[in-house]
Order: C-alpha cells, then sequence, then structure tokens
C-alpha cells in the first residue's frame, strides 16, 4: 500500500525546499522528492557557487588595485583555478548539507529518485506519484542521501506541488557540448582558465559570468540579440553599465546575433550577424549559451492528468494553482520571473493557501527584486522608465551619484548611481533601479517601501545612517522632488 502525505513536492530547490520547511510547520504530513541533488540547481549549480566564484574574482581586483588604498603587494597576482573551482564546491556542499539538515529538524520525508504524477486528487482521493530510480546522470557524483530517505514505488498526496525548476535553453545549431561550448554548469568548473571567451546572451548569468572570466584575465566578448546590454534593466543603467563593461576590457556586440559555430581543435569561431547585415568571425577558446532557461515540464505525466502549460512553464494562478485541483506548480517551472526569491516566495504562498493562512495574498510580481552580481553590481525593483511612461503615468525621477557619497568615495567605489521613479500624482514609489558597489545588498530597502506602499513623503522623513551608501537611496528621493541636500 501507498505511504500517504498531506503534501508531496516534487524538487527540493530553494522554492521546494523552503515550501516544505513551511508545510510541515502548518501541521501538514509533508515529503519531498528529489532526482539529483538537496537545493536544486541555486546551492549547487547557480546563485550559491556563482557568487564564490565572483567572491575570489573580487578579491583579485582588489589584490591588482591594493596600491589605490595605500597597500604594496609583490609579485603577481595570479588565480589558482582548480583552487578557485574548489572553493566554490566546498560553499555548495556545505549549504547542501543544511538544506538537509533542514529536512530532518523539521521531519519532513525526503524520497529520492525521479517523480511522475499518475493521478490526480479528486474529492477525498489523494493524487498519486510513482518514484523511480534517477535516470539523469549528475553533473559531479551527488551528495549522499540523508540518512531515512525513502527510496523507488507509490506514494499519495492530498496536494502535490511541482517544483522541478530549470535547466539551459538551447538553440538549435549551437547547442552546447560541454567542451566548447558551454552552459553554466561547465563555466562554473573550468579545469583551466580559457584565454578568450565568447558569452552568448546579456541577461544576469552570461553578464555575471562575462565578468567573472574578464576579472581572471579572459579576453571577453559579448554578444546580445536585443539593442542593449542586460535587456531588462532601465535603459539609463545598462547604458552605464556598458561603458563600465568596456572600460574593464570587455568587447559587448549589441543587435547581434550568432548565426554559426565552427569547432576546432580547442577554440570556436562565431559568425556573428549585425543588424545591419554584415557577418564578423569572431574567434575564442570557449563560447557560454546564456540565452535563456526553459521549465522542466517534461515526463511528469502533466499532460496526461490535463495540467495547462504554456510556453514552456505550467500555468497558475497567484497562489500556484494550475487548472487541476489539487496540483500546484511553483518556482522556475511556473514561469518568470525565475529567481529563487521568486520561487520560495510563491512556494510559501502557495501552502498557505492551502492551510487557509488568514490573510494570505496571491504573488505581486511587479514587487519582486532582481540582482545581478557583476562588476558593477546592478539590482532593481519594479517600473524601469520606459514602462512607467508606457502605463501612462506622469513621474517624476530622482537620480544620486555614488561619488557624491562619502562612504562611497572611502571605499574607493565613486561609480554608479541610484534612479528612483515615482507617480506625480500620489507619490507612489514606481520603481528603484541601481548600479553600483553593494546594490545588490541596498535594493530591498526600496522593495520592503513598495510593499508598505510607502510614499515619497514617507522616505524623506525616514532617517538614514551615516555614513553609509543607503543614504543615496533618500537622497535619490530627494532629487526626484528638487530636494537633494548633497548633489
Amino acid at each position: 500500500m501507498a505511504e500517504s502525505y498531506d503534501v508531496i513536492i516534487i524538487g527540493s530547490g530553494p522554492g521546494g525546499y523552503v515550501t516544505a520547511v513551511r508545510s510541515a510547520q502548518l501541521g501538514f504530513k509533508t515529503a519531498i522528492v528529489e532526482r539529483e541533488h538537496l537545493g536544486g540547481i541555486c546551492l549547487n549549480w547557480g546563485c550559491i557557487p556563482t557568487k564564490a566564484l565572483l567572491r575570489s574574482a573580487e578579491i583579485k581586483h582588489f589584490a591588482e588595485h591594493a596600491r589605490d588604498y595605500g597597500l604594496k603587494i609583490d609579485g603577481t597576482v595570479t588565480a589558482d583555478t582548480a583552487a578557485v573551482v574548489d572553493r566554490s564546491r566546498k560553499v555548495s556542499a556545505r549549504l547542501n548539507g543544511g538544506v538537509g539538515f533542514l529536512m530532518k529538524k523539521n521531519k519532513v520525508d525526503v524520497i529520492w529518485g525521479e517523480a511522475k504524477l499518475t493521478k490526480a486528487p479528486a474529492g477525498a482521493q489523494p493524487g498519486e506519484i510513482v518514484v523511480s530510480k534517477t535516470s539523469k546522470k549528475p553533473m559531479e557524483p551527488q551528495h549522499p542521501a540523508p540518512k531515512g530517505t525513502k527510496g523507488e514505488g507509490a506514494y499519495t498526496a492530498k496536494h502535490i506541488i511541482v517544483a522541478t525548476g530549470a535547466r539551459p535553453r538551447a538553440l538549435p545549431g549551437i547547442e552546447p557540448d560541454g567542451k566548447l561550448i558551454w552552459t553554466y554548469f561547465e563555466a562554473m568548473v573550468p579545469k583551466e582558465m580559457p584565454k578568450s571567451l565568447l558569452v552568448m546572451g546579456s541577461g544576469a548569468i552570461g553578464i555575471e559570468f562575462a565578468s567573472f572570466y574578464r576579472t581572471m584575465g579572459a579576453d571577453v566578448t559579448v554578444v546580445e540579440l536585443l539593442p542593449q546590454v542586460m535587456p531588462v534593466e532601465d535603459a539609463e543603467v545598462s547604458k552605464f553599465a556598458q561603458k563600465q563593461f568596456e572600460k574593464q576590457g570587455m568587447k559587448i556586440l549589441l543587435d547581434a546575433k550568432v548565426t554559426k559555430v565552427e569547432k576546432a581543435a580547442n577554440s570556436i569561431t562565431a559568425h556573428v550577424e549585425k543588424k545591419d547585415g554584415t557577418v564578423e568571425k569572431i574567434t575564442a577558446e570557449r563560447m557560454i549559451s546564456a540565452v535563456g532557461v526553459q521549465g522542466n515540464v517534461e515526463n511528469l505525466g502533466l499532460e496526461a492528468l490535463g495540467v495547462k502549460v504554456e510556453r514552456g512553464v505550467v500555468a497558475v494562478d497567484g497562489y500556484g494553482r494550475t487548472n487541476v485541483p489539487g496540483i500546484y506548480a511553483i518556482g522556475d517551472v511556473a514561469g518568470p520571473p525565475m529567481l529563487a526569491h521568486k520561487a520560495e516566495h510563491e512556494g510559501v504562498i502557495c501552502v498557505e493557501k492551502i492551510a487557509n493562512v488568514p490573510g494570505v495574498h496571491g504573488l505581486d510580481k511587479s514587487k519582486i527584486p532582481g540582482c545581478t552580481y557583476c562588476n558593477p553590481q546592478v539590482a532593481s525593483v519594479g517600473l524601469t522608465e520606459a514602462k512607467a511612461k508606457e502605463s501612462g503615468y506622469d513621474i517624476r525621477v530622482g537620480r544620486f551619484q555614488f561619488g557624491a557619497n562619502g562612504k562611497a568615495i572611502a571605499l574607493g567605489e565613486d561609480q554608479g548611481f541610484i534612479k528612483t521613479i515615482f507617480d506625480k500624482k500620489t507619490g507612489q514609489l514606481l520603481g528603484a533601479h541601481m548600479i553600483g558597489a553593494e546594490v545588490t545588498e541596498l535594493i530591498q530597502g526600496f522593495v520592503v517601501a513598495m510593499n508598505l506602499e510607502t510614499t515619497e513623503e514617507e522616505l524623506m522623513h525616514s532617517v538614514f545612517p551615516h555614513p553609509t551608501l543607503s543614504e543615496m537611496m533618500k537622497e535619490s528621493v530627494l532629487d526626484a522632488y528638487g530636494r537633494a541636500l548633497n548633489a
């Protein structure tokens, strides 16, 4: 007889494991199914290990510019590729073990294997999944399964939440081969640093790797199909970012696309078609394909149960509910923005709605921040200036430069700015956009402000500590109303 649960979650990435913890807290008998490694892509091959790599690059950058801080380092600063990668993998392993601890602490059963939905919940009858042996070959040896985990077999649950994440998208004819053309998997564990690199795509993944490899010494070319680098960001931020990247030695081609790739023994030659129709051939040792990701919707049994899939992701409402009662989806597999923090919050909303927790609100995607950990960092929330105007708002825009902030100057990080956009009629904060040192830590202040429906007046009357980078946030607000004090 199949073991029964209140809630089964398929996938243990940030969305899945956080949902499992909250489900257990709410008193549900909970299990989570994982085919490869606890923590999913984010902890093992995405958010966390990339930040470890970027930290190594940042330290190298500071060491190379020690004289700017009155320090002297004798000799050349060189990167030990194996040690840099090893540190990143150890960071990942530590957090992977932490997820296992959280499952045990919250009495969440971990079921090891691949899940397929075979029956949808119907009235008082629970749904069913069948777990089989993992067929996917892991990128590296799997971390050991926590003791006491379950395995292959049939399991039933009143509520089944799909949290299977996403994988790199491949373009026909330019498919990654793991040797010359990389996805973020291979880019994270290079055996040696390439001397030259072509990055196809300038979204967060592409630009973070471009920034890492450029700092490590590679000649980097970025090819972007759209007319601005980092296309989802405010145009003003993107232009500033492009200038900073080019100062660092990156070559950036916009309104361009890779149409063909020729492979040699240890290099590729990309045919890059420009807006005017001309083709430039670019040769590099390696190429990273960073043209987006696609949801893991296949082989789950969704189609057989009538679950609606649109544009490669599961269609859901603001509470993660699919069109089939009792089946839910959260995180990347449920569509953009494909961000770990969106997945976590979406999962909590989903399971709290299942539990009928009072006051649960559907996910508001307009208040989800985005962060890119390149050099300089980029962070944003809400509407860009262009989108605000397109939406019909009469707006006020404020800006404040890093070069006018005492803490930024003291840090030697005086390049960047903070931009805020307000509804002129109501004072509502519509969007905030930042580029510069540590802005990925600052953006949350504006996220909280937007969530609390804060107006410009309340922000102006908030006291920000001195000397901090956060003072620029207030100055940007003041500037939108002609009241900046330090510019």
